[in-house]
């Protein structure tokens, strides 16, 4: 085993060792269908803490030659599959961590190069008995060994973790990352001794102009996750099972974490901030051990036009439309509050619904990062109207409608003209921003069956909260008199 040729299975044993570890081997059974075919090259982007690396640590310890990594598999889910034994250490297999090379050079221009003379030695050193000449670079040596008469195994695979650092490091230097990618489409087009190359990341691939540098990728993003989207972090079957095992409350474990949906069926949790709630046993923000809130407020501060407005909708618990198709894959080229958005998909702080193409703030969790960042950014009516929602539920639960009225109101005029009372969702998003601080007593669930209907909002008490349970029927230009009938032939009281 070497440093990046056939690095073993140690990464992933570590992975197993944990106190939690989901299967996620499924993933398997999808790069071997693709092996040696037009799709092998597979480009997956996700945010931070996802389980990008932990896959890339699995599918090199599954392909890697040179190391028994059966005892790894035989008990998950890839065992079932037809090809698990016909391809279980069979590659030799190249595994690149990016990150890792980007102090090893000092020209970040220069980058390919540095990765391109590392590689060539570990392998004329790996296959000194095949005669590699001297000057041989990383195609020829691969293609030179692949066609030895010497050579026993099945071909090369390559496995990237966060390639595309150097769009986030190095962000204005253009240069440098036209150089990068150039480097990498030399290596894998048209070179049909490479099997499998599979890249993590958290941008998709960088796009010049109306064009992909590496259009020969497959990609699944936060936007179009496509047949991989169960892989792109726990699932809510996942997520229940664990809670059962672990003896934690999976409603609470939903109002935190909940809400990465790629369709109204598929809902994704993220994995780290689920594993950290279990193992340290309390539910809060564990977003900010990966990220801070200023790297939100870099991009909800850029005055692009509507940007504001959807932002305070998402915070009222509505859905933004958003056209992810402009936005070119990097942290600068923006053009449009889409553009920002889109970003804000890939990072994680946006949840995005293929199938209706809207935005919207995933969990609680996300929205406290997002309440964060707006107090820092001088939206002074947002944030006043957040202050207010404790007196306002205070208010409420007292039966004091005058006081109750009167925050309604102001919160109204201070996202005016976002929030207008004569559409019904807007009236539900001023409702909801309103009530922000209820959600530590209540579950806020929108257009709840019940009886005969729907209640426009429901407020659920929590486990032991010890408050009353409310119902809020939104009517405009009709009398209160009517909604109170409407609320009770509902509930059928």
């Amino acid at each position: 085993m070497g440093m990046y040729l056939n690095p073993g299975n140690n990464l992933f044993k570590r992975a197993l060792n944990s106190k939690i570890y989901v299967d996620k081997s499924g993933l398997i059974s999808y790069t071997n269908s693709i092996l040696d075919t037009e799709q092998e090259f597979v480009c997956v982007s996700r945010p931070r803490r996802f389980g990008k690396s932990m896959a890339a640590n699995m599918l090199a310890a599954y392909y890697s030659c040179g190391c028994n990594s059966k005892e790894l598999f035989d008990n998950l889910k890839i065992k079932n599959c037809n090809t698990y034994e016909d391809n279980l250490n069979k590659y030799d297999t190249i595994y690149l961590n990016i990150p890792k090379f980007l102090d090893k050079t000092d020209d970040l221009r220069k980058l390919g190069n540095c990765i391109e003379n590392i590689l060539t030695e570990e392998l004329k050193n790996y296959f000194t008995d095949y005669g590699i000449p001297e000057t041989a670079d990383l195609n020829t040596i691969i293609s030179y060994v692949s066609s030895h008469s010497a050579y026993k195994n099945k071909g090369f695979i390559f496995i990237i973790d966060e390639w595309d650092c150097i769009f986030r490091e190095a962000v204005e230097n253009t240069g440098a990352q036209k150089k990068y990618l150039n480097f990498l489409r030399n290596i894998f087009k048209d070179n049909g001794d490479i099997k499998l190359v599979y890249m993590t990341g958290i941008l998709p691939i960088k796009k010049y102009g109306s064009h992909s540098a590496l259009n020969i990728f497959d990609e699944f993003s936060m936007t179009d996750p496509a047949m991989l989207a169960e892989y792109a972090g726990f699932t809510e079957e996942e997520v229940l099972e664990l809670c059962e095992k672990y003896g934690s409350d999976f409603n609470e474990m939903q109002f935190w974490y909940n809400g990465y949906l790629f369709d109204e069926k598929l809902h994704i949790y993220n994995p780290e901030s689920v594993v950290s709630a279990l193992t340290r046993r309390k539910f809060r923000n564990y977003w900010t051990r990966t990220e801070t809130y200023e790297a939100l407020k870099i991009y909800i501060d850029m005055n692009f036009d509507g940007l504001k407005d959807s932002i305070i909708k998402m915070l009222g618990g509505s859905r933004a439309k958003i056209s992810v198709n402009t936005f070119q894959n990097d942290m600068s080229a923006f053009a449009s509050k889409d553009d920002v958005m889109t970003l804000l998909v890939h990072l994680g702080y946006l949840a995005y619904n293929c199938s209706t193409g809207e935005a919207s703030i995933p969990n609680h969790e996300i929205q406290e990062e997002f309440i964060t960042a707006v107090g820092s950014s001088g939206w002074d009516e947002v944030v006043k109207s957040i202050q207010l929602s404790d007196e306002l539920l205070e208010a409420t639960i007292s039966l004091d409608n005058k006081t109750v009225a009167r925050i309604i109101d102001e919160v109204h005029m201070n996202t005016v003209p976002v929030l207008q009372y004569n559409n019904e969702n807007s009236l539900s998003c001023v409702i909801t921003l309103a009530y922000y601080s209820a959600r530590r007593d209540y579950i806020l669930q929108r257009e709840l069956p019940a009886g005969k209907g729907f209640a426009d909002i429901a407020f659920i008490p929590r486990k032991n909260s010890g408050k009353p349970a409310m119902v809020i029927e939104l009517k405009w230009d009709k009398t209160a008199k009517g909604a109170i009938y409407q609320i009770k032939n509902m509930l059928k009281l």
